[in-house]
């Protein structure tokens, strides 16, 4: 995998050291973290007990060469606004954060690594698959 896309739950195993996705970012080239999933995590560190420990974690995590923030732009809009509109006419309802997060994924061409199996119904996403498969979905 040359780029992967970190959701959060992943970086919360990453935290807890889960192997499968130690070993997902440790065969990635790039990291990207969203600036989507940035936000979750500041809120769930304000709403932890942890704050400071969290965020000094996380800061040293951003740090390394290999990882980047994404930022979202006009792509990622362009895309959002195709996924909420391809899910709405399935109904299917995903939260909306996970859809700006999954056209970051797409944008560029990053593998999403993630626990949460609703991506798997997100049209064009490359969901990794909790090992060393991964799921093109349609």
């Amino acid at each position: 995998m040359r780029t992967v896309l970190i959701d959060t739950n992943a970086y919360g195993a990453l935290a807890g050291n889960d192997r499968k996705v130690l070993a997902a970012i440790g065969a990635a080239e790039t990291v990207l973290l969203s600036l989507f999933v940035l936000g979750e995590l500041h809120a769930g560190f304000r709403g932890g007990t942890r704050f400071q420990e969290n965020l000094d974690q996380l800061t040293r995590f951003i740090r390394k060469p290999t990882v980047k923030v994404g930022f979202p732009g006009t792509e990622t809009a362009e895309i959002y606004g195709q996924l909420k509109v391809a899910l709405q006419r399935k109904g299917i309802p995903i939260p909306i954060n996970d859809v700006w997060i999954a056209a970051q994924a797409i944008e560029h061409g990053a593998v999403l690594v993630s626990y949460d199996r609703h991506f798997l119904v997100v049209p064009g996403v490359r969901v990794w698959d909790a090992g060393t498969i991964q799921r093109s979905c349609q």
